[in-house]
């Protein structure tokens, strides 16, 4: 069985036999807020672990929610069970705003933006009249169902875990999912996420507004099991504390949020006792301690303690359930001889240098052609230019008649082009099949909300086919379950190909895809280029690997100092003393 299934099942079943052992009142209050430390770690692992972003200004979220709901019970009148709707949407709407101007930032100024959001709020709060300024709201009721009183106590316990254990299953099942897929392709850079059809910075807001989410229902239940609330439970300090919840506990773990909490809240309690009897004065010396623990955590054991009990577990299988599943919609593809691609006087220019000057060629359906050159000469920045990734400084590109020269690179790929790099881009903690039905992107469409759901179990069914599909066209059906991170540099780039194949493109764009290959490798890597070819697909190849060009081209383009030097066939390139001269530096 699945280890996070596992847990789960363990943990939802310790939640009603906890409730109903003899435990004393304190260990209850204690486990209440281990529970609501641990929601909003939950949302952190997703942000910060998952997605690689870092924030500190989590606690200011949850003070949105306690505050929320507050003040409207207080001066309203209105049901808690209402209250929770309403914190929530101001919640989405501050996320928003916050996510829409900070996470355009990159580097170390993600944090600091959050960190100023943080401040901001926690002095707003401490500040206005309406919110009692540093005093807080007193005299809030606790959440009840007609007469039963849920809001302390054991009742609250089971609550509190209830909710913690749907946000563990609502996380579990959207990284298991195809945007859950594409969040976790957001650490290894833009580049990659948005070939294959991913709005990254789409992404990036969805995460920071589910994460977000997650803080204000730990706020509005923090603010009935208190029935007070201030603005020293939303500060900076907390936002801190919760962040180093989540690293302790294994920020790229949905159960690392729970041991962390746990653990962290634990630790701290027992710390603030024991440490003033030690040393014979009072002082917050626990924060001492934990700094300390930090720095010893991200040394030795930087995916923290739940990391420790993955490894002892050896990674499941993905049950193969698909081969009975419909396949996925296919795109029209262009007649023998059709132009599939035009290049008509690209041209880069940065500041005075110009990397490519006024490229031209074309490219027919069911043909192989070679973009070559000695380094330096412009081919990448080209390839770039074709797949958006770069913008041009003029000139256009055509693909199958239509214009897209002003596209950005996950447009392109919507509309039929895929690609692979230089320098082999994959998520290596995933799975090689999970990898390759990234690829598969743009032909689904179920989106966050019902892959938390898990209604979005028949389209995985088809992407999963799919992507076995093209493993085994490839070659490589015997490396589906294999984690992608553990394959030799061939498997590496045969995976990228089938990755780009997912795509169901009508152009495949290679750039050097036998670099660091041995030869029976590059051998296959022929074999698979032929066997596309022979199928009706186009190939752009960028190539340093001489005899693999000449041996799979049909056309060649010849580059030289970002200009176009001569084209023709492999037999005219090798006969032309230009092309000689511009790769060994002499016509004789």
């Amino acid at each position: 069985m699945n280890k996070s299934k596992l847990a789960l099942l363990l943990l939802a079943a310790a939640v009603p036999v906890t409730a109903l052992l003899p435990l004393p009142d304190f260990w209850i209050a204690q486990l209440n807020y281990i529970g609501l430390y641990a929601l909003v770690s939950l949302g952190l692992v997703l942000l910060t672990g998952v997605g690689g972003l870092t924030s500190f200004g989590q606690a200011a979220f949850v003070g949105i929610g306690a505050y929320t709901t507050a003040w409207l019970t207080l001066n309203l009148g209105m049901s808690p069970w209402l209250t929770v709707f309403v914190g929530l949407g101001l919640t989405a709407l501050s996320a928003l705003v916050v996510g829409f101007i900070t996470l355009r930032m990159s580097g170390h100024y993600l944090p600091l933006a959050t960190i100023a959001w943080g401040l901001a709020l926690y002095y707003l709060m401490g500040n206005l009249d309406a919110l009692g300024k540093y005093d807080g709201l007193l005299g809030l009721k606790s959440l009840s169902i007609g007469s039963l009183d849920i809001g302390q106590g054991r009742w609250f316990f089971v609550l509190t875990w209830a909710i913690v254990l749907a946000g563990a299953v609502a996380l579990l099942n959207l990284l298991d999912s195809r945007p859950g897929r594409a969040i976790r392709s957001l650490k290894t850079g833009s580049q990659m996420a948005e070939a294959m059809g991913i709005s990254t910075f789409r992404y990036k807001v969805t995460i920071f507004l589910i994460a977000a989410l997650f803080a204000s229902v730990a706020g509005w239940l923090l603010a009935h099991f208190q029935r007070t609330v201030n603005p020293s439970a939303f500060g900076l300090k907390m936002g801190i504390e919760y962040l180093f919840m989540t690293v302790v506990g294994g920020v790229g773990y949905v159960w690392g949020a729970i041991v962390g909490a746990g653990l962290i809240k634990l630790l701290d309690d027992y710390l603030q006792v024991a440490l003033p009897a030690l040393i014979g004065t009072s002082g917050s010396y626990e924060v001492i301690v934990f700094g300390v623990a930090m720095v010893l955590v991200l040394k030795y054991l930087p995916d923290g303690l739940w990391s420790v009990v993955a490894s002892k577990f050896p990674r499941p299988q993905r049950v193969v359930d698909w081969h009975g599943a419909d396949d996925l919609p296919t795109r029209s593809k262009p007649a023998t001889g059709d132009l599939v691609l035009q290049v008509d006087k690209i041209r880069k220019q940065f500041g005075g240098l110009t990397a490519v000057n006024d490229i031209s060629f074309e490219i027919a359906a069911g043909q192989i052609v070679g973009l070559i050159g000695p380094n330096g000469a412009g081919k990448s920045t080209t390839f770039n230019l074709i797949t958006g990734v770069l913008g041009k400084t003029s000139g256009q590109v055509k693909f199958r008649g239509e214009e897209i020269t002003a596209l950005a690179s996950r447009d392109i790929s919507r509309k039929g082009m895929a690609r692979t790099f230089q320098h082999v881009k994959m998520i290596p903690d995933m799975t090689v099949l999970e990898n390759v039905a990234l690829g598969a992107y743009t032909r689904g469409h179920k989106g966050v909300l019902a892959s938390m759901l898990r209604i979005n179990h028949a389209e995985e069914q088809r992407l999963m086919k799919e992507a076995q599909r093209q493993l085994e066209r490839i070659g490589m059906g015997a490396y589906l379950h294999e984690q992608a991170g553990n394959l030799a540099m061939g498997p590496q780039r045969l995976m990228e190909i089938a990755r780009a194949l997912c795509c169901d493109p009508a152009l495949l764009l290679l750039d050097e895809p036998a670099a660091g290959l041995r030869h029976k490798e590059k051998q296959a890597l022929a074999q698979v280029l032929r066997q596309l070819q022979g199928e009706g697909m186009s190939i752009l190849l960028v190539e340093h690997d001489m005899d693999l060009v000449m041996d799979v081209c049909d056309h060649l383009v010849v580059m030289e100092f970002g200009t176009l030097l001569t084209r023709g066939t492999p037999a005219e390139i090798q006969a032309s003393p230009a092309v000689r001269a511009a790769y060994l530096g002499t016509e004789h």
